[in-house]
């Protein structure tokens, strides 16, 4: 099958339904979140979701829509990270297409790959544009590090590495959790139905 023709598929009506609900989870739990400074993000179910279902192309485009859409309406701060949520998307989508969403135990795989995306997008982000302080509670703990002497490129990444795996991990569980509370006829209209045991 050509490009074009799997991204056709990828993008069919199911998709396009999909993907304002997904954005809408994403949005919802993200700010609930950020409003109780937890040191974890899990603004990304509805992206990994989106990715496992229908590829990775519809995960990053999600995951971008969320970013923005969220940083216009409510959170500025949230745009700046849409090429995170990119990312993410299009990883979970290429960790799916490899069969790492089969068992919850490929999806603790799947989840550190992801996350191992996450840091490596959102560590200059966080540096440059926010100078490591950032709206999300894991700034405690980069505040923490730079008091220790850490330079502030260092103590970004270090905490990036100690909350987006467990953020991820989590993130990709939740989400094919919520995959397989669904029926199978209802997964077996997506395109990337095969990337799950439905």
């Amino acid at each position: 099958m050509s490009v074009a023709a799997q991204l056709k598929r990828d993008f069919s009506t199911m998709t396009l339904v999909l993907i304002p609900v997904a954005i809408a989870i994403n949005i919802v739990i993200g700010q609930i979140v950020v409003l109780l400074k937890l040191p974890v993000y899990l603004d990304s179910i509805g992206t990994v979701l989106v990715a496992v279902l229908a590829g990775p192309w519809a995960g990053a485009l999600t995951g971008t829509l969320s970013n923005i859409i969220w940083g216009l309406l409510i959170d500025p701060g949230a745009f700046p990270w849409f090429p995170v949520a990119a990312a993410i998307g299009l990883v979970a989508g290429i960790c799916a297409n490899f069969g790492l969403f089969k068992s919850w135990w490929k999806v603790c795989i799947a989840g550190f790959f992801v996350a191992l995306a996450a840091v490596i997008v959102s560590t200059p982000i966080g540096v440059y544009l926010f100078g490591g302080i950032t709206s999300s509670g894991s700034t405690f703990i980069t505040a923490y590090l730079l008091a220790t002497g850490q330079e502030l490129f260092t103590a970004v990444l270090s905490t990036n590495f100690l909350v987006e795996p467990l953020d991820k991990i989590i993130t990709c569980l939740v989400a094919w959790l919520i995959i397989r509370g669904l029926s199978v006829r209802y997964v077996s209209r997506f395109s990337r139905s095969d990337n799950v045991n439905a």
